[in-house]
């Protein structure tokens, strides 16, 4: 099965319990949607190989989906999908440089915990929320240049882990507005081998999110 086979499975499961136990309970579904910034740690802001080259990324920037389904008056299921990229640059030694890329898409189910006033059934409130991701990224490489273009690429199908806090507030009327800052942690095949010349660190960053609940 291919690599979108696998992510089209993954947010069929990841959206089915979400829905099905916000029908148990009984309460309105809320969506998310806004920007996502990512800002690479460990392996992911810079990893050296064996043969002296090193490769280090930038801050990535993305979006992200969100469908939050309560489950009891403080406590709610999502399903979180997101897509982000991160650029950055090859070098070794008495050799030229080149572009590096992490294109990468996550599925992933969470759950949320509203603390104290917080609300579920109307998202408001400071929540913490942690779950699991299936993610699906394409690691390419290209001879430097202004233009990027991928000369050589490799896909990786992994799982991670996030775990975070949040806050959503009313603006004005009935328009709210999400913040949340989390950490974003691959949890398998982390190693950061070379390989055709492209390597695949582990995608650990810290996540940024800002957005329209709705």
């Amino acid at each position: 099965m291919n690599r979108w086979g696998l992510a089209v499975i993954s947010l069929t499961l990841a959206a089915g319990a979400p829905l099905m136990a916000q029908e148990a309970w009984g309460g309105r579904p809320n969506f998310g949607l806004g920007l996502l910034v990512g800002v690479p740690t460990a392996a992911l802001n810079s990893t050296s190989y064996g043969d002296g080259s090193t490769e280090t990324y930038n801050t990535g920037v993305g979006a992200q989906f969100t469908l939050s389904c309560p489950v009891a008056p403080a406590a709610a299921v999502r399903l979180n999908v997101s897509g982000i990229t991160f650029s950055g640059t090859g070098s070794a030694p008495q050799t030229y440089n080149w572009n590096v890329q992490d294109q990468l898409f996550s599925i992933g189910g969470e759950a949320e915990l509203f603390l104290a006033d917080g609300s579920a059934g109307r998202h408001l409130g400071t929540y913490l929320f942690g779950g699991l991701h299936a993610n699906f990224e394409r690691f390419s490489a290209s001879n430097y240049d202004p233009s990027y273009y991928a000369a050589t690429s490799v896909d990786k199908t992994r799982l991670a882990g996030t775990l975070g806090i949040g806050h959503t507030f009313r603006a004005y009327g009935r328009h709210h507005w999400s913040l949340e800052a989390a950490y974003h942690k691959t949890l398998t095949d982390t190693s950061s081998n070379d390989s055709a010349l492209v390597g695949f660190p582990a995608s650990d960053y810290v996540q940024l999110y800002a957005g329209y609940a709705f």
